[in-house]
């Protein structure tokens, strides 16, 4: 049996993985993450890619903040860009309770730093001419944007490699346990890991390994429904995503430089866990392409070339377990991240990082503690 001491263990490794051993060693952490599979490749590498504030729970614009600061810096801070485009993310709408909506938003996140700009009618159609008619109004926020997901995590991995940081990958946790104060993560082919501190960030898997330290929770399960067209002529600048109490309207749209329009929303499909794979629903494709052409007519002239999936993981009240473990001292989470997590995942980093270095963190968390789940301790994960 082979043995490993580190200041911090990470178990998994996507985007809030990668990230947070990073900052770690950026702040003289010693740092082993360990991953099932490769870097990236699960729910971080297979979103939509949105770099949006705008839309998310109040409480949580403070760090999304904080993250979007960091994607502002990506090339001097991890030596690749990761096709971040701060090209502005617009809010649409059909109906007049959610153009209602949008004012309170606007002036309520104000109050946490994030500028929206709201358009409608002639000012709408000059500012978006590529709109449909049934468009209603749109919440802009100018400084919001994209990024291609499948680089991104990566990315930061490598980059927390040349830091200093040790990231094995293929390599399955079998077992997490605290002897004394030490944590011990064992490996299916015998190895193990140990460390003062453990960060549990597995994603749709987290409860699973939450739960050996009586901490599950009620993580559902599902793959989001992914779609990109052929490549056409660079136009449409801003990401666009619909707003409605109906999930069938919720699209969302983005084209990247090479001219492909990535496609999402509208359905989520079955996700497994044992399996690690996800399905993409045919019906759900045809839906968001009717969908996306209601918001944007011209867009029922593109070819769909390509669909996909993943595993993601939602709580209950759309918000992530993010933090200290309610029961063991050393412990950390940050999963569940409800397909929203994109955004977030370099603030995520900074802010494990900073609260296992100085045991305290400069951004608020804790709306995001796994104790509000502490009543359903017992809860298994739901497979849906």
């Amino acid at each position: 049996m082979k043995r490993t001491d580190t200041d911090v263990v990470i178990v998994g490794g996507g985007f809030m993985g990668v990230a947070s051993a990073f900052f770690l060693r950026q702040r003289g952490r010693s740092v082993i993450l360990l991953e099932r599979g490769l870097v990236g490749q699960q729910a971080s590498g297979v979103n939509f890619g949105n770099v949006r504030r705008q839309g998310r729970y109040l409480p949580q614009l403070p760090l999304a903040n904080r993250s979007r600061d960091i994607w502002g810096k990506l090339p001097e801070l991890i030596g690749h860009d990761a096709e971040y485009l701060p090209t502005g993310h617009i809010r649409v709408c059909y109906r007049q309770e959610q153009d209602d909506a949008f004012e309170v938003y606007a002036r309520e996140a104000a109050q946490y730093g994030l500028k929206l700009d709201l358009y409608r009618g002639a000012a709408m159609r000059a500012k978006f001419p590529f709109l449909g008619p049934e468009v209603r109004a749109a919440s802009h926020a100018p400084i919001d944007g994209h990024a291609n997901p499948r680089l991104a995590a990566p990315a930061f991995g490598r980059a927390a490699v040349r830091a200093g940081a040790q990231i094995e990958e293929n390599t399955e946790i079998a077992t997490v346990e605290k002897d004394g104060d030490t944590f011990r993560a064992t490996s299916t082919d015998g190895r193990v890991f140990c460390a003062p501190n453990l960060v549990i960030t597995a994603g749709a898997w987290g409860s699973r390994l939450s739960e050996q330290f009586g901490e599950a929770v009620p993580i559902a399960i599902h793959g989001p429904q992914m779609a990109v067209t052929e490549p056409v002529p660079y136009g449409l600048t801003p990401v666009v995503g619909v707003s409605s109490p109906h999930l069938e309207e919720i699209v969302y749209f983005r084209q990247v430089k090479r001219g492909n329009i990535v496609i999402g929303g509208c359905a989520r499909g079955p996700a497994y866990l044992d399996e690690r794979r996800a399905k993409v629903l045919p019906e759900s494709t045809l839906l968001q392409v009717c969908q996306a052409a209601r918001v944007a007519p011209a867009l029922s002239r593109l070819n769909i070339i390509r669909v996909w999936s993943g595993v993601e993981g939602y709580m209950p009240d759309d918000r992530p377990i993010m933090g200290r473990s309610g029961k063991v001292d050393g412990l950390y989470y940050a999963f569940g991240f409800c397909g929203h997590g994109f955004q977030l995942g370099p603030g995520v980093g900074d802010v494990m990082a900073e609260l296992i270095d100085t045991g305290a963190t400069s951004t608020p968390i804790e709306p995001f503690a796994i104790e509000r789940f502490a009543v359903q301790a017992n809860a298994a994960p739901i497979a849906a």
